[in-house]
C-alpha cells in the first residue's frame, strides 16, 4: 500500500540522531580523562608573563620587530597545544603572555630567543670559574646584570683567552656575537669551547621534531630538517669534515658537540641531556623560528579566578532567567509545541557539553566568559528556528488545512528561512573568528558551534517529532497544540467566506435574470459587493443574496405588476 502524500519516516531521523549521540558520548566517556570542559584564564586563573625586549644599543626596538616577535611567540603557544592564550604587545618594548591554568609554567619559557647556530669546534678549553666572567670580573651574582657569556673574537687565540674567564652559570645574557667571528661558549657540563664562524643559522631550519632514540641509546633528541639551501651547505660541510666536532649552539650555549661520522645529506639530530619536555620545547622553539629580539622576563604572576567565577555566576543566572522566560512563553503560546521546544533545547545542551569536553581534549579548547555569552546568544537563535516553523504550521492551519497536511507544507517553507538565518549567523561567527583575537574569538567559536548544532537538532529531532505528533487527532485540538484559530483570525476567515458566498449567489441570480429578459447584467465587476443588479425598469433587484423562495416570490410579484 502506497504511503500518503507528505508521509515522513520519522523513525529514521530518530535513529540517526540517537546514533550520533551514542558516538559522541562514547568518545566523551571513554576517549580520555576528564569529564568537564577546560576553563579559560578568566574562569580558572592562570599565568601571565611580561617579557621585556633587549637591543644591543639599549633603546626600544622597532614596532615591526616587536610585532614579528609577538607572532613567533603566538605560534609557539599554539605549538604547545594551548588555546585561548593571549599574546599582546604592551608599550614600545613589552610582550605579555597570558595562559589559563594553574600549571602554565610553559609561558615562562616562550620568550627564549631560540637562536640556533651550527659552529665548528676549534678547541675545548676547560671548566669555567663560577661567578667570574669577562663582563663580570669582580664575581658578583651572575643574574645581577646582563652578562656576556659568549664573546666574539677576531682570532681563535683571542677566543681561547676569553674562554678562561667565562661564567657558565650566568643566565641573563647579552646579544650574541656576529656570525663571522670566533666565539667562546659554554657547554652543558660547564666546559668552555672555542668555536669558529657560523656554518648554518637556525633560520635555515624548515621543520623540527622531538623523538626518543630507541636504537642509538641517546635518549630524547631533536631532529632537524633544513631548507634546500641549508641542506646543501650541511651536506657539503659534513662530507668535508668527517671526524671533526660541530657544536649546536642555542641561545649562546652549546647543547651538544657531536663528532661527524659521515656525510649527512638530509635530517640531522641534536642529542644531549634532554628530557621529553625539554626536547619538545626546543623542537617547538626551533620550528617556529628565532626571535628577532632578546628578551628578559620582567614579571610573572598567577591570576586568581575569583572575579571570573563571580562573573560566571551572574552570567549563568541571567542566562537561566532568559531561558525560563523563553520556556514560559512557548508553553503559554504553543502549549504542546512548547514542550517540543523544551525537549529540543535540552537535547541541544546534551550535545554541546560533551563536544566542548572533546574539543578541550583534542585541540585544547577552553571555555571563557565570552564563550558562555556565545552559547546564551545561540539560545535565541535556536528558539527563533522553532518559532519560524511553528508559525508556518499555524498559517497553514488558519487556511483550513488539517495539521497532518499543514506540517509538511509548513516545513518546506520554514526550512528555507531557517537555513538562511543560520547561514547568516554562521557567516558572522566565522568572520569574527578569523579577524579577531582573544575573547572575541572565543565568542565567535561558540556561536558558530551552536549554530551548526541548531541545524542538527531541528532537522533530526524537532521536525520529525512534530511530524509524528501531527498523526494523532488530539494534536489538532487548540487545547493541546496551540494551533487552533484565534478569535480574531477566525472572524476574518468567516467574513471572507460570507463575502465569497454572496458574490457567487449574485452571479447566479444575474445569469437567471438575463435568461428571462427581465434583468440587465451590470457593467461593473460581478465580484464587487458594492454593485447591485437592476431590473429592466431601472429598479434595484433586491433578490440578490436572498433564498430561493424569496427570489421566486419576487419574480412573481414583478410579473404581476408588469401585467397590470
Amino acid at each position: 500500500m502506497a504511503r500518503p502524500s507528505g508521509y515522513m519516516p520519522v523513525a529514521r531521523y530518530f535513529i540517526s540522531f540517537a546514533l550520533l549521540l551514542a558516538v559522541i558520548y562514547a568518545a566523551f566517556l571513554f576517549g580520555g580523562k576528564g569529564l568537564t570542559p577546560k576553563l579559560g584564564l578568566d574562569l580558572q586563573g592562570g599565568t601571565t608573563v611580561t617579557l621585556r625586549a633587549l637591543t644591543s644599543k639599549g633603546n626600544a626596538p622597532s614596532a615591526q620587530d616587536l610585532n614579528v616577535a609577538r607572532q613567533i611567540i603566538q605560534n609557539r603557544v599554539n605549538g604547545l597545544g594551548v588555546t585561548s592564550a593571549e599574546v599582546t604587545t604592551e608599550g614600545d618594548r613589552n610582550i605579555v603572555i597570558s595562559i589559563p591554568g594553574a600549571g602554565s609554567e610553559e609561558a615562562k619559557q616562550l620568550g627564549q630567543t631560540a637562536l640556533l647556530e651550527l659552529r665548528p669546534v676549534v678547541q675545548a678549553v676547560g671548566k669555567s670559574a663560577p661567578g667570574q666572567s669577562a663582563a663580570n670580573p669582580k664575581g658578583t651574582t651572575a643574574t645581577d646584570k646582563v652578562v656576556t657569556v659568549n664573546q666574539g673574537a677576531a682570532t681563535p687565540e683571542e677566543a681561547a683567552t676569553i674562554a678562561t674567564t667565562l661564567d657558565c652559570s650566568a643566565t641573563n645574557l647579552a646579544p650574541p656575537p656576529p656570525a663571522k667571528q670566533y666565539m667562546a661558549a659554554c657547554g652543558a657540563d660547564g666546559t668552555t669551547y672555542v668555536l669558529g664562524p657560523v656554518i648554518i643559522k637556525g633560520t635555515s631550519i624548515k621543520d623540527a621534531s622531538s623523538s626518543f632514540d630507541t636504537q642509538g641509546g641517546q635518549g630524547w633528541q631533536v631532529s632537524l630538517d633544513f631548507n634546500n639551501a641549508g641542506s646543501a651547505i650541511w651536506s657539503k660541510y659534513t662530507a668535508e669534515n668527517i671526524g671533526k666536532n660541530v657544536a649546536f649552539v642555542l641561545d649562546q650555549k652549546i647543547l651538544s658537540a657531536p663528532t661527524i661520522n659521515s656525510a649527512i645529506p638530509g635530517t640531522t639530530s641534536i642529542t644531549g641531556s634532554f628530557t621529553k619536555k625539554s626536547a619538545g620545547d626546543l623542537a617547538n622553539s626551533l620550528k617556529f623560528g628565532a626571535l628577532p629580539l632578546n628578551f628578559t622576563q620582567s614579571e610573572a604572576q598567577t591570576i586568581s579566578a575569583t572575579l571570573g567565577l563571580a562573573s560566571l555566576e551572574a552570567g549563568l543566572i541571567a542566562g537561566a532567567i532568559g531561558l525560563a522566560l523563553v520556556i514560559l512563553y512557548c508553553l503559554l503560546y504553543y502549549r504542546l509545541l512548547g514542550i517540543v521546544t523544551i525537549l529540543s533545547l535540552a537535547l541541544s545542551a546534551a550535545v554541546i557539553y560533551p563536544i566542548l569536553v572533546l574539543l578541550g581534549r583534542g585541540i585544547g579548547l577552553t571555555l571563557s566568559l565570552s564563550g558562555i555569552a556565545g552559547f546564551i546568544v545561540a539560545i535565541g537563535i535556536t528558539a527563533d528556528s522553532f518559532v519560524v516553523y511553528f508559525e508556518r504550521i499555524k498559517d497553514e492551519v488558519m487556511d483550513g488545512r488539517s495539521t497532518k497536511s499543514a506540517v509538511p507544507r509548513a516545513w518546506v517553507r520554514a526550512r528555507r528561512t531557517i537555513l538562511s538565518a543560520d547561514a547568516v549567523s554562521f557567516l558572522a561567527a566565522a568572520i569574527l573568528y578569523f579577524l579577531t583575537v582573544g575573547e572575541v574569538k572565543g565568542f565567535a567559536f561558540t556561536l558558530g558551534l551552536s549554530t551548526v548544532l541548531d541545524l542538527i537538532v531541528v532537522f533530526l529531532f524537532t521536525h520529525p517529532l512534530v511530524s509524528w505528533l501531527s498523526r494523532f487527532r488530539w494534536f489538532a485540538s487548540p487545547t493541546f497544540s496551540g494551533l487552533g484559530r484565534n478569535v480574531r483570525h477566525s472572524r476574518t476567515h468567516e467574513a471572507e467566506s460570507r463575502a465569497k458566498k454572496a458574490a457567487k449567489a449574485k452571479r447566479a441570480a444575474s445569469k437567471n435574470a438575463v435568461g428571462k429578459n427581465d434583468v440587465e447584467p451590470p457593467d461593473e465587476d460581478p465580484d464587487d459587493d458594492s454593485v447591485t443588479p437592476t431590473l429592466s425598469d431601472g429598479k434595484s433587484d433586491t433578490t440578490v443574496g436572498a433564498s430561493a423562495k424569496e427570489r421566486a416570490a419576487a419574480r412573481r410579484a414583478a410579473l404581476s405588476a408588469k401585467e397590470s
